[in-house]
């Protein structure tokens, strides 16, 4: 489950593009979600584990992607911290859900993320409260943001 904590939290790691450049290992690079990711969100080619071919920059290293998608690697592949999320758009939201969908995952918001029309479960831990749809979840997150 997706579990979004908002506001001002302890222990986060808000500046997630220095960490990924310090922490990132370039086998992540080969794994087939974080492929998919990369094409899905920044619309561009893994070529190997060092190169990515991206329309708008041409080949580019991993350091290089948007903070989006760096947000999204780390949140899939260092699961003992907790990254801000903010750094990520609405086109990350998805990418949020499917990651929760195979295994619990905290993140920290300052901004209301559209996580779509259809249902979901996420768990805002400000309140301890489950919420299923945008609705929901605007009317707790709405006194956070």
């Amino acid at each position: 489950m997706l579990n979004i904590y908002y506001g001002d939290m302890e222990d986060v790691i808000y500046n997630t593009s220095v960490y990924f450049k310090f922490n990132y290992e370039k086998e992540w690079m080969s794994s087939p979600e974080v492929i998919q990711m990369i094409k899905d969100v920044d619309n561009s080619e893994v070529l190997g584990n060092g190169a990515i071919d991206s329309p708008v920059m041409g080949i580019i290293a991993p350091t290089n992607l948007s903070g989006g998608v760096k947000t999204l690697i780390l949140i899939d592949k260092v699961r003992d911290k907790i990254f801000n999320a903010s750094n990520c758009g609405d086109n990350c939201a998805g990418w949020l859900l499917k990651l929760a969908e195979k295994d619990d995952i905290v993140i920290n918001l300052r901004h209301l993320m559209n996580f779509g029309d259809d249902e979901f479960k996420i768990k805002i831990l400000n309140d301890d409260v489950i919420v299923s749809n945008m609705n929901e979840l605007i009317r707790i997150a709405g006194r956070y943001v």
